[in-house]
């Protein structure tokens, strides 16, 4: 998506132009790149352009409606409101999108030195934080996070452990394996895992026939495989201590598969107008992965997809049939060609219903023997 400071200045509507646009409308224009904008339609020739029609599709609507506009279409990001790249910053730093607002920042306006690139794949800004306040709960177990002054995913965070940061207590619980070893040295392992054994034979199940003890230690597990049984993960990140600052948050790749999507969360998440979280092709990896796949795609040749898919006698019917044609089609435009006239529809029509009945001629003079 890009934005033309020569059509729309500052003052002027703010308006986005796809990329076919920017060449053929465009192309001697002062453009800004804008990257992606999720749910957004080209706005080239439409009302916010006073003396421009669009080319490639000249009847459109006045207005897009659904598209979302914000400083980045004026050539300006961040908090600062700066360009990009800004002549009169000295400073060398990194800018990453938003991907809630869909903002560019500089790395240094953040509230929090971004990790190593390779370490995160998104970033919610600051704002979008605030916005939507549910993340912070998912970003004390998902989040490339701030601890101490390094970037680390936070550990599950209930009870046990405790520790300081800038005053607030994170809570940090022993795994199992852990408790196991505490009593193992003090002898009562025997005797804790015999009364576990007691608790569980007197338990009484519940309507999905799993114990209130079983759901209790595997609830997200028996969650996904029952319908019976509702759970909601965000609740339960909400019940446990965790970690909420002034500061954007950094995400590992498939952070977003791991959000609940039960009917309070999916409700939640339309009010607040970021319904696009759970949705797996809104990613920027993967709206990469599909233009390579593309690409990939059209330098594929057709003949060759469709001769690979067939035995070797349909194979060479095919390449004859093909080259016949070939030949054929040459011979008759080179016709046009010599004589200066314009080829027309009615000319190519003509041509296939010729060789169309020189095929069925030669397919009648064939001669079929049994063996």
């Amino acid at each position: 998506l890009y934005a033309c400071s020569t059509c729309t200045p500052p003052g002027a509507e703010p308006a986005g132009i796809c990329l076919a646009c920017s060449y053929e409308c465009h192309g001697t224009h002062r453009l800004f790149e804008l990257y992606t904008k999720r749910n957004f339609r080209c706005d080239c020739g439409n009302s916010k352009f006073k003396n421009l029609q669009c080319k490639l599709l000249p009847e459109k609507g006045k207005v897009n409606s659904g598209n979302k506009y914000n400083d980045n279409f004026y050539g300006l990001y961040c908090i600062c409101k700066r360009p990009y790249p800004d002549p009169e910053d000295e400073i060398p730093d990194e800018m990453i999108q938003c991907i809630v607002c869909e903002d560019w920042f500089h790395g240094r306006h953040l509230g929090a030195v971004p990790p190593e690139s390779g370490d995160f794949h998104e970033m919610v800004c600051q704002a979008c934080m605030k916005h939507c306040h549910f993340l912070w709960a998912y970003a004390s177990q998902l989040a490339v996070f701030l601890l101490m002054g390094m970037y680390l995913p936070v550990p599950p965070l209930t009870k046990a452990n405790s520790l300081e940061d800038e005053g607030i207590v994170l809570k940090v619980e022993e795994s199992e394996e852990q408790k196991k070893e505490i009593k193992k040295e003090s002898g009562v392992e025997h005797h804790d895992a015999k009364e576990e054994k007691q608790s569980e034979h007197n338990e009484p199940s519940t309507s999905s026939g799993y114990s209130s003890k079983f759901l209790q230690k595997f609830p997200v597990e028996i969650a996904e495989t029952t319908s019976e049984f509702s759970f909601c993960k965000l609740k339960e990140l909400q019940s446990k201590p965790f970690v909420k600052k002034d500061t954007a948050t950094f995400w590992p790749s498939n952070w977003r598969s791991k959000l609940c999507i039960c009917e309070d969360c999916l409700k939640m998440y339309s009010e607040l107008e970021v319904q696009f979280l759970t949705d797996e092709y809104d990613t920027v990896l993967a709206y990469e992965n599909k233009g390579t796949s593309d690409q990939e795609t059209e330098r594929r040749d057709p003949l060759m997809d469709t001769l690979n898919s067939m035995n070797r006698v349909q194979q060479v019917e095919l390449i004859c049939e093909y080259n016949d044609l070939k030949t054929e089609l040459t011979d008759y435009l080179r016709r046009f060609a010599d004589e200066g006239t314009v080829v027309k529809r009615e000319d190519i029509q003509h041509f296939f219903e010729e060789f169309q009945s020189r095929k069925r001629r030669r397919t009648d003079r064939m001669q079929y023997y049994c063996s």
